[in-house]
């Protein structure tokens, strides 16, 4: 996987549309931190953050509130709650989301995606950052002495912890969140665990962005990814936001020529207008693995 912190930013850069302009974001868990600096150093955009803005009610890590939408859809929502509340034409907003790899299932990974909208052009910019270096971890336990080895993985107590029964009754469900004391973490696994039928405690890593020093670099590393798309043109209609849409695959195998599921092109597109462009890999990859192919390895 590439770096984010590495790619670079175009030549519009600072001295671009958006430099000195007036961003909202919206978070209540501190994002501002991961996001301000890589859009002030590289857009020059200012950053804001509207006061008491409840973006929980949009959705939650720990379930007691479901997205209403899918993650594009709830970002976009999250950031017009934020620039409602801070009277701004330009507003910004990230959403996450952890759970097994879709080809290793025992392996975490995470999806961050992060949107720039702006209502003076009528466009909405997004970038999406797979993230394979998480602690999306969870253990049950009855005790915190069963649970030495995940405290160490986790990233205990740097990283927050989730605490809740593994098995509550209907209705009586609690859940503690930004566990990081030890003494405090021991008296909720106990507490939880003798309120869960099986009588254990479900003890997650704290997903939410001030509780997790990864997921915040993380959520740091996309906002490079949304610069660098913020800043880059499209070559038809001159408007901000050209960047991969998509791919398409067909990469041919080494062996026999036939085309595998690996992506042969990259699909970029404009966030203003229709006009989308064909590039080569960006990896440089021209043929596939025979391992990879269903007709040299069926």
């Amino acid at each position: 996987m590439s770096n984010p912190s590495e790619s670079p930013i175009s030549a519009l850069g600072t001295k671009g549309y958006y430099a000195g302009r007036t961003v909202a974001l919206a978070t209540m868990h501190g994002k501002q931190d991961a996001i301000a600096p890589v859009l002030e150093a590289h857009l020059g955009l200012s950053v804001v953050v509207p006061d008491r803005l409840d973006t929980d009610a949009l959705g939650t890590f720990t379930g007691e509130i479901e997205r209403p939408g899918d993650m594009l859809e709830t970002a976009i929502a999250k950031a017009r709650l934020g620039m409602q509340a801070a009277g701004t034409n330009i507003g910004i907003a990230s959403e996450g989301s952890y759970g097994p790899h879709p080809v290793m299932p025992f392996v975490p990974l995470g999806r961050e995606l992060i949107v720039l909208i702006d209502d003076t052009r009528g466009i909405t910019i997004k970038e999406v950052l797979l993230c394979d270096a998480t602690n999306f971890l969870h253990v049950l336990a009855s005790t915190i002495d069963d649970i030495e080895n995940f405290l160490q993985r986790v990233g205990f107590p740097e990283h927050g912890l989730i605490v809740r029964p593994n098995r509550a009754a209907p209705g009586g469900a609690r859940v503690l969140k930004g566990i990081q004391c030890l003494d405090s973490l021991s008296q909720a696994i106990r507490h939880l665990a003798e309120s869960s039928s099986d009588r254990r405690a479900r003890i997650e890593a704290d997903m939410r962005a001030h509780q997790n020093p990864t997921r915040m670099a993380a959520i740091a590393d996309a906002s490079r990814l949304l610069a660098d798309r913020v800043a880059t043109l499209c070559p038809s209609c001159e408007s901000p936001g050209f960047g991969r849409e998509g791919s398409e695959t067909g990469l041919p195998c080494s062996w026999c020529g036939a085309p595998t599921e690996r992506v042969l092109h990259e699909i970029m597109g404009c966030a203003a207008c229709d006009h989308t462009e064909k590039q080569s890999r960006s990896d440089g990859l021209t043929e596939a693995d025979p391992g990879q192919c269903q007709y040299c390895n069926p």
